[in-house]
């Protein structure tokens, strides 16, 4: 499909050439409402908009760690980029290579042909991806969590650790089975382990066989304490919260290698596990690497203060892919708190720039930071001032997120999936073989029985 056909397509027609393109590589936080503001503010007649992510929808990324222990339906985190636009369009693909000498990407279709799209206008919303490191049986054997996909496998594939220890009495199975390594103490790793103990600590009852205090739940964090955002205080209380929880919160310890699933920390301890969790941390999307855009230090798009990349001209970036000044020597955190302020300011700009109006820059003061640490559980500090702990700051965390999410479609369906929670228990149904659905039609084509035993798949 040419660039012209996808103007035809949206607008109906017109002369592609004297209508500027505003091209948004990345459909997260910043691109979705980065592009709903543009197209809200523009007529139809000065530019077309063109939102390029490999996938058809936004994901809200906080609700992750719930969803990964089954509190909310994957389907209702995530926000159709389609249902949102009127007339933007959406490409499925990945640009794999950004000219900005030439005003070009390098656009692959996630089926066809790679296809060249010049620009008139250029948004760098292309995010960020797990940062690892080249820890042995890491690449191996470690989940993420930054995907929704991700997130619904991770709590399938720890229901069915569950249902390998319950279904075998081989000590070192079960041993492996029951113990969960979570590395990275910041946001998604204490939200991910402290939702998925509270799943655990529920779901061992239907397993007759196994007791909690044979489940081992395992943090490691390098620097000296967890949950930074929430500041020294609050985090100190979560800190204990999840010890007194029987998980084994070790601090300023290193993950030393995962080969064959053996887990060997810095601090000397050694075990085997069947489920490793990597949090530590993020790095800006590779295409940021594959471009002529000026980078920072750590490979972000090099941005001032009105979100313009320094040193070119049209092209605007912020959110996890760029470094954006905060006027105190230092950078805005690259959260979904900041990109989701950035992107009025940056629509705004572009749309200055487009009507040689005044470029506003970004000045955006942190209200606080709320963590889910499992039902009824929390941590919070608010405003600088209000700290908060256990239900209270849970309240706070879902009435938070609730009013983030996008769109009262989804935030009714999260709400809705809170509500029957409190009427109905937590489901324990694990269906580990999404991973690979084909697999049952694949051993059914292949020979059942052989030496007159039925065949052991591995």
């Amino acid at each position: 499909m040419t660039e012209s056909r996808n103007y035809r397509l949206v607008h109906g027609g017109g002369d592609e050439a004297e209508i500027p393109h505003i091209l948004i590589v990345g459909g997260g936080y910043l691109g979705m409402y980065t592009a709903r503001r543009l197209e809200k503010k523009l007529g139809s007649g000065e530019a077309r908009i063109t939102v390029i992510d490999p996938n058809s929808y936004m994901t809200y990324q906080p609700f992750l760690p719930e969803t990964a222990a089954g509190n909310i339906s994957p389907r209702n985190v995530v926000v159709p980029l389609r249902k949102v636009f009127d007339r933007v369009r959406v490409l499925g693909g990945r640009v794999v290579r950004i000219d900005h000498a030439d005003n070009t990407v390098r656009y692959e279709p996630n089926v066809g042909e790679p296809e060249t799209l010049r620009y008139d206008y250029l948004v760098m919303a292309a995010g960020a991806v797990s940062r690892t490191l080249p820890i042995p049986g890491l690449a191996e054997w470690g989940i993420g969590i930054k995907t929704v996909e991700e997130a619904a496998y991770l709590r399938n594939h720890v229901l069915n650790q569950l249902t390998i220890a319950d279904s075998t009495n081989d000590k070192d199975v079960r041993a492996k089975a029951l113990n969960f390594v979570f590395v990275g103490g910041g946001f998604a790793g204490a939200e991910a382990i402290a939702e998925l103990e509270d799943m655990v600590r529920d779901a061992v009852r239907i397993y007759p066989s196994i007791d909690l205090d044979d489940v081992n739940f395992y943090l490691i964090e390098a620097a000296d304490k967890i949950l930074p955002e929430v500041g020294p205080e609050v985090g100190g209380k979560a800190l204990n919260q999840l010890r007194r929880r029987g998980i084994d919160v070790r601090l300023k310890t290193f993950l030393e290698s995962a080969t064959d699933q053996r887990i060997k920390l810095s601090d000397g301890a050694e075990f085997d596990a069947g489920t490793l969790v990597w949090t530590a941390g993020v790095k800006p999307s590779p295409v940021v690497s594959a471009s002529d855009l000026p980078l920072g230090p750590k490979g972000h798009v090099d941005t001032s203060e009105y979100l313009t990349v320094n040193g070119t001209d049209n092209v605007f970036a912020g959110g996890d892919n760029a470094q954006v000044p905060d006027g105190n020597g230092g950078y805005y955190p690259p959260n979904a708190q900041n990109a989701v302020r950035q992107a009025p300011v940056l629509a705004d700009n572009i749309i200055a720039t487009l009507r040689n109006g005044k470029l506003k820059a970004y000045q955006h003061k942190n209200l606080g930071a709320v963590a889910g640490l499992g039902v009824h559980k929390g941590a919070a500090q608010l405003f600088g001032k209000i700290k908060l702990n256990g239900r209270l700051a849970w309240y706070a965390h879902r009435s938070y997120h609730l009013l983030a999410v996008p769109t009262f479609n989804r935030k009714l369906r999260v709400l809705s999936d809170w509500t029957l929670a409190f009427f109905l228990r937590r489901d324990f149904a694990a269906l580990p073989e999404m991973a690979e659905p084909r697999q049952a039609f694949e051993e059914a084509s292949q020979p059942q029985v052989e030496d007159g035993r039925l065949r052991r798949v591995s």
